[in-house]
This record gives C-alpha cells, structure tokens and sequence, in this order.
C-alpha cells in the first residue's frame, strides 16, 4: 500500500512527471531539487531591470575569504597612501632627517647632525673639525647606508662641514677692516 501523505499537504509529483503513482523517497527528493532548480531558473530569467533601465548587479563581497573591506594594518595603509599621492620622496627625505641615528648608527649620530636636503644635496654639521674630516672620509659609505635604509636617488650628495665660527659681520658694534686676526689663526 502506497504512503498516505498528511493532511494538508499537496499530494507529491509523479518521478516521471505523469499522472502515475506518487513518487516515495529518493525519487521524491529528487523531484523536489528538480522543481526547486526549474523555479529559481525561471525567476532569474524573469527578473525586471531597475527603473532607469540599468540590471540589477550582485556585489562580489558574498562569502568567505579575503575582502577589500576587511580591517588593514595601518602601515600597509600608509604606504598605499604615499605610494598613491607620490610622496615616497618626501618621505624619505623626512626619514633621512628624522631618522639620523637609524640611518647612519649611533656613534656617528652622536657627533653630527643634519641640516637639510634639497636637490639630492644632504648638509651635514659635526660637533668638530676632527669629525667633519672623519665624515668626509666615511662619505662613500655613509651614502651606501642611506642608500640601503631609505632608498637610492633621495640622497646623491653630502656636504659635510664642521661647527660654525662666530661672525662679527652683524651687530652694533662691527669694525670695519679684517677683523681680529690673531684670535683664530
């Protein structure tokens, strides 16, 4: 005796899709999925476009996986930013500036400083002469440093140069003429 389907319920359609007998398991499953696909095909084929003729489109941010939405580490954002306005140059100039003591080690920091950069040209003040002309000597490998931690063509030159004498060039009480010539040489 064939099952008797509850009441209420739509009686099942035939597996083969005639006026047979109801199908029972498997081949009721398989009509069912049947069915549900021949609806869901025929919905997309009846879809409207929108009012302004446009058709609807899905957003491709459905399901598991890696998402321009997701959460970004603030330096991977960073570096995207400069790289998008151009200013990879500026900031490694800053670096060169901010950065001494990274860039060329500590006991070089320690005993000089720098000025400025403008046009590839790095001005570098020592705490001595003694240090300038250490500088000076160390200038290819200082270059070759710079170069590995910030990048090539930010810094082409150094100018490097000691502590400044004082000047008498300014001031109320200035004496025309050479100026003391014994105090300094």
């Amino acid at each position: 005796m064939p099952p008797v389907p509850p009441t209420g319920a739509a009686p099942a359609p035939a597996a083969d899709g005639g006026a047979g007998p109801p199908a029972a398991g498997p081949e009721l499953a398989r009509a069912v999925l049947d069915a549900a696909k021949a609806r869901r095909q025929a919905a997309r084929t009846a879809r409207r476009p929108r009012a302004d003729g446009e058709p609807r489109r899905r957003r491709g941010y459905t399901g598991p996986g890696p998402d321009p939405r997701d959460p970004q580490l603030f330096g991977s954002v960073l570096q995207r930013l400069l790289k998008a306005r151009g200013w990879q140059q500026p900031a490694a100039a800053a670096t060169v500036l901010g950065a001494w003591e990274k860039v060329v080690g500590a006991e070089i920091a320690q005993h000089s400083r720098p000025v400025k950069l403008a046009d590839g040209e790095l001005t570098v003040e020592a705490e001595s002469t003694a240090w300038a002309t250490q500088l000076r000597l160390l200038q290819s490998t200082l270059l070759r440093n710079i170069a590995g931690e910030v990048g090539h063509g930010v810094v082409l030159r150094l100018r490097i140069h000691g502590p400044a004498a004082p000047s008498w060039s300014r001031g109320p009480l200035r004496v025309r003429g050479r100026g003391p010539g014994d105090t300094y040489g």
